[in-house]
């Protein structure tokens, strides 16, 4: 797997996923949205932690300037 996600966008990702749990654990969002955005944020720290996105890939995109150089 090639790295297509760039450091500001790595940040952006863990500090939206920690948005989600502060609301979660705050009772301000419940039920299934809850759920369906705790699953979000683990994906957004999941991608962050690996630098990969696959749906960056699916769409040709990548943030990683890393790879923007290499072509």
């Amino acid at each position: 797997m090639k790295k297509n996600v760039g450091s500001a966008d790595r940040l952006v990702r863990v500090l939206m996923a920690a948005v989600i749990a502060i609301l979660y654990f705050t009772n301000v969002i419940t039920g299934t949205l809850a759920t369906v955005l705790l699953v979000l944020a683990g994906i957004f720290v999941a991608t962050s932690l690996i630098s990969f996105c696959p749906l960056y890939a699916i769409m040709g995109l990548s943030t990683c300037p890393v790879n923007k150089a290499a072509k």
